[in-house]
């Protein structure tokens, strides 16, 4: 595709795609170039780095996350959404964790959510830097919470490029987890074989509890910040 009919939105969406399957460590501009058609030279014509590009892939991501209509639902049921949209957001695209640690992170599309973030915290009674802190405070969270499993598809990418059998790479390091857990009595309680079904808590049951406890804990300042003094 020549350089003068390839778009930078098109290699940012095909950037998403490389970063989806391999990571950053997997993304090039020849790569690129080469699933869009095009030569390497024309990439860097539209995006002057795989830094640049990571960036305006990570901005391109962040617009996936849907906005609560404020008008409609309460600060708590927005903050929520808001946060499980971010969280859904990172778990499919895995790279965007490591990607923060390396890159500043800004654009349209982060800057529309963290509008809307500061408008939920507003509209709760937040002001000023309260606000700010109660934002960052629940993406922290969420990134937090992201990260086991992003990791592990990380660690999955990371095994595709070598050419590794994932799954038994899986079973060999499940095991060697196991046999480090049974020299702690805890850990090797949680895990022993179980029948029972309630005691396996799927990975949204952790998020929700942790989301609910930190939606707790900001409504309680709320509820402090208002008595009188």
């Amino acid at each position: 595709m020549p350089r003068d009919t390839l778009t930078k939105q098109q290699i940012v969406l095909a950037a998403v795609d490389v970063l989806d399957a391999e990571g950053v460590n997997g993304l090039n501009m020849r790569r690129l170039g080469a699933q869009l058609g095009s030569a390497a030279t024309a990439m860097y014509y539209h995006v002057q780095s795989k830094d640049k590009l990571v960036v305006l892939a990570a901005d391109h991501v962040f617009g996936e996350i849907e906005l609560p209509d404020l008008g409609a639902v309460g600060w708590r049921e927005a903050a929520a959404t808001l946060a499980r949209g971010a969280h859904e957001m990172i778990i499919r695209h895995f790279w965007l964790i490591p990607a923060m640690s390396t890159h500043l992170i800004y654009g349209p599309g982060k800057a529309r959510y963290d509008e809307h973030c500061l408008a939920v915290y507003e509209a709760a009674g937040f002001t000023d830097r309260d606000a700010d802190q109660a934002a960052a405070t629940v993406l922290m969270f969420v990134i937090g919470a992201a990260q086991g499993e992003a990791a592990e598809s990380a660690w999955r990418a990371q095994l595709r490029r070598a050419g590794a059998d994932e799954e038994r790479q899986l079973r060999d390091t499940i095991a060697h987890i196991s046999e480090i857990a049974q020299r702690f009595p805890r850990l090797r309680a949680r895990t022993a074989p179980s029948t029972d079904a309630a005691a396996a808590q799927p990975a949204e049951a952790t998020f929700e509890f942790g989301l609910r406890a930190v939606l707790d804990g900001l409504q309680s300042r709320l509820a402090a910040d208002s008595r009188p003094r």
